[in-house]
This record gives structure tokens, sequence and C-alpha cells, in this order.
């Protein structure tokens, strides 16, 4: 075992205010680092240290393995905590933070490598006994090798960067010549953004819904899964809302999810907090593996609250060869939960609007959780993400979340940045959302 004195947080905003707070509950010290610009920020402010590590260009500091490893040395931190985005799936930075003698708190460096390239993870996968959809089993090399494969496969097809993740590079083709054109799209894309211009071709569901199943892997070796999260509604392959239990699945389909799950996890040996992602064909029930996010992911606090588990410190505890505050065995889901990811975007087109905040009030209540990176006086800058924060509503139904939810978005007031609050307004009273019969496709609808 080891012991965590002090953890230094390589993110920012509010992801980074989470892992600060957990921290503090368990006695841990916090080390928060930060671009010159988020200087003034509230993650900076929070933690017990704080280290600027570059100017506001990712690529020079929330991207900078040196500077971050520099920061932890100085500072005398045990561990490194990645949060999500930025270095958190990055296998080279996990091997450079435990080849400095610091601890990893995430999965070992072979998981991510495993997971990372999705037609490889497709491959392990399907090994394994986990459902994958029709698709091929290594890169399309060419234009004519994709052409080929999806005559084989059968149309529509999504056209995928092998390297990709995050709803980023991909494309859908219903036929042969918007085949040609998506190939050479996702494929410079890839390039571009990922330095690898591997192609995956896939069988396209027209239909289809987005769930996931949280998995933690712990110190003792074992997987568990910690049930499922519904995340349909999207813009742009990017999710908006996430809920648990998801209204999609019934109890048998649920035990098929969490065992398939399970075996994803233990076929790479995984360790700490991890998500499955998975299409379900809501017409046959069948459920296909999509990719595993090697990381903690923006949505786990909806099923923090489902299953009572507060996963950061389950994270933490793994690191340090900890066994985990809950019995494995015993896991015993309850109410409902919903999250809202509250941006800095235009709500009709979804298209990012930084700006200065000049009014920050958030809402509370029982049922009500906030978890935010800024207040009044914050600059949301054009640099990183647009998340602002993430609106969290409980209660003992799914019906009883959303009344909750109507509430909270009419009294959240943000003024400054445009904000997708009014977004939300609108889906909250949509009928197909309140029915919870809905697909990705349902924002689209919308528009």
């Amino acid at each position: 075992m080891a012991e965590l004195r002090k953890i230094l947080i390589a993110n920012r905003g509010e992801v980074a205010l989470r892992i600060v707070r957990a921290c503090k509950e368990m006695g841990i010290r916090s080390v928060a680092v930060y671009s010159e610009a988020d200087r003034d920020s509230m993650h900076a402010r929070m933690a017990d240290e704080s280290v600027c590590i570059g100017p506001a260009q990712s690529s020079l500091s929330y991207l900078n393995m040196a500077n971050i490893i520099s920061a932890a040395l100085v500072t005398g931190a045990d561990a490194i905590h990645p949060g999500y985005g930025f270095l958190s799936e990055n296998a080279d930075f996990a091997r450079t933070v435990e080849g400095a003698g610091l601890i990893w708190v995430g999965p070992g460096a072979d998981a991510i490598t495993a997971m990372g390239d999705k037609i490889n993870a497709r491959n392990l996968m399907a090994a394994a006994g986990v459902p994958v959809a029709p698709g091929t089993t290594e890169p399309a090399s060419d234009l004519d090798a994709a052409v080929a494969a999806a005559a084989e496969i059968g149309y529509p097809v999504m056209v995928k960067a092998s390297a990709g993740g995050g709803g980023m590079g991909m494309g859908v083709a219903a036929d042969e010549a918007a085949l040609r054109t998506e190939y050479d799209k996702v494929r410079a894309f890839a390039e571009r953004m990922f330095g690898d211009g591997s192609v995956l071709i896939e069988r396209y569901f027209p239909r289809v819904r987005h769930v996931e199943v949280q998995i933690l892997g712990l110190a003792d070796g074992r997987v568990v899964a910690l049930g499922e999260r519904e995340c349909s509604v999207q813009r742009r392959n990017q999710k908006l809302v996430e809920e648990s239990p998801s209204p999609a699945v019934s109890p048998e389909l649920r035990e098929r999810f969490l065992a398939a799950a399970v075996r994803a996890g233990e076929a790479v040996n995984y360790r700490n907090a991890g998500t499955v992602e998975c299409l379900l064909d809501p017409a046959t029930q069948e459920f296909f593996f999509l990719e595993m996010n090697t990381r903690l992911q923006v949505e786990h606090p909806v099923t923090e609250y489902v299953y009572g588990v507060d996963l950061v410190e389950e994270q933490l505890r793994v690191a340090a060869g900890l066994a985990p505050t809950f019995d494995p065995d015993a896991l015993t889901p309850r109410g409902h939960a919903i999250e809202l990811r509250i941006n800095a975007e235009d709500p009709k087109r979804f298209l990012p609007g930084p700006g200065a905040i000049t009014t920050w009030n958030e809402p509370s209540g029982t049922g009500v959780r906030v978890d935010s990176g800024y207040v009044a006086g914050n600059t949301v800058t054009p640099f990183y993400d647009s998340l602002m924060a993430k609106l969290i509503l409980t209660g003992d139904t799914r019906e009883e979340a959303v009344q909750r939810a109507r509430a909270a978005v009419a009294q959240f007031e943000i003024v400054g940045p445009k904000c997708n609050l009014p977004f939300f307004a609108e889906l909250l009273e949509n009928e197909e959302f309140l029915s919870g019969d809905y697909d990705t496709g349902i924002v689209s609808r919308m528009r």
C-alpha cells in the first residue's frame, strides 16, 4: 500500500475542483496546476497549493508533460490525478508519471494503450465475448479497402478514426459516393488531430441509444460494474444529458450489460475507474461495444448518487492499494439521477460563446447538486472546453428528478457568456424525452 499525502491535479475547471474537494474530505493535500489564462480560476484558489505551468495554449500548459511532472516533484506530490480530457488517456504520460516515482491515479498504461485504438479494442472485446458491431478487424488501408469493407458490412456505415474519442473523427455514409467523401475527410481529420490516420469502417444503426456502464477495477484485481448510464441526448456525437438508470434498460438487459462490461475490464486487467460505452438497438435489445474510456467520466455524479459511492475517493483508494469503502457483492441501486452539462454555447446551434461572467447564481434545494468551475467575475476563455458546470438532479423516481431539473434550470442564472440553459428548458418539456423512449437523434428532431 502507498500513502497518499499530496495529490497534484493535472486538469482545470470543475473536475479539478471536484478532485480538490475529495482530497479535502480524505485529509489529503491538493496541488492545482493552472495556465496563465486560469490564474484567477476557482480550482487554483481552492487547492492547498497551486503552480503555473505555462501560457494559455493547452499544448504549452495542460498538455505539457514535463512542466506537470516538474510541478509535482517541486511540490512534493505523491501522485497525479489527470481528471478527464487533456492527458487523462495518454499512456505515455501515465508511464512518465510512474517513471518519475509518482503514483498514477488511473488504469495502467497498457490498458490505456489497448483501449486507445478502436480497432484493437474491438478485436480484444470480441475475443473476450463482448458483443461488437459488424466492422473491420484491421484499418481500411485505402479508399478501395474501405469501399470493399462497406460492401461486405452493408450500408449505412460509420467511418471512424481508429485513434479518436469523445465523439470526434466520425462520419456516416449511406452509399459509396458518401463513403468516398467521408473516408478522406475522417482520415485527414485523424491525421491532424491524433497523428494517426487509421480508419475503421463499422455498421451504422440509424436509430440507436448510447448506453454506458461504469466499471471500477479494484486493488485486489476484481472488476465491478456500478450500473449503466443513458447518454443519448447528444449534439455532434457529444453528450449533453446523462441519466441513471437508463429508461431503456430492463433488469434482464442490465444484467447482460454489466456482465459484458466486467468481461471487458477483465480482458485488459483493468484497475481504477473506467467506462464501457455501448450502442443499444432499441428494436432488438441488442447492444454492441463502442469504446472504453480509460478515465473518470464527466457524468460520474449520476452513478455516485444511484449507488451511493464516491468514485473519486474510490479512485484514490485503488491507487493507494486500499480496499473499497463499499461491498462489491452488495451494490444496490436507488432512485434516479439526471445530469445536464451547462456549456458556454449558443442554445440553438451549439456554437461556443465564451465571455466574462457578470452574474452566476446557482440553484439549490433538495436533490440539487452543482459541480462548477466558475463564479461571477471569472471569464470563460476560448482556449478550453466550453463546459462551465454540471447540474445534477436526483429523486426517488425519474419523474421527480425531471421536475427538480425544471425548477433548477429556471433558477440557474448565468449572464455574460452564451449558455445552453434555454435548450434544457425546452428538452425538459419535450414529450419524447419525458417518455424515456428517445434515441441519439432527439436533438436533431428538436431543431
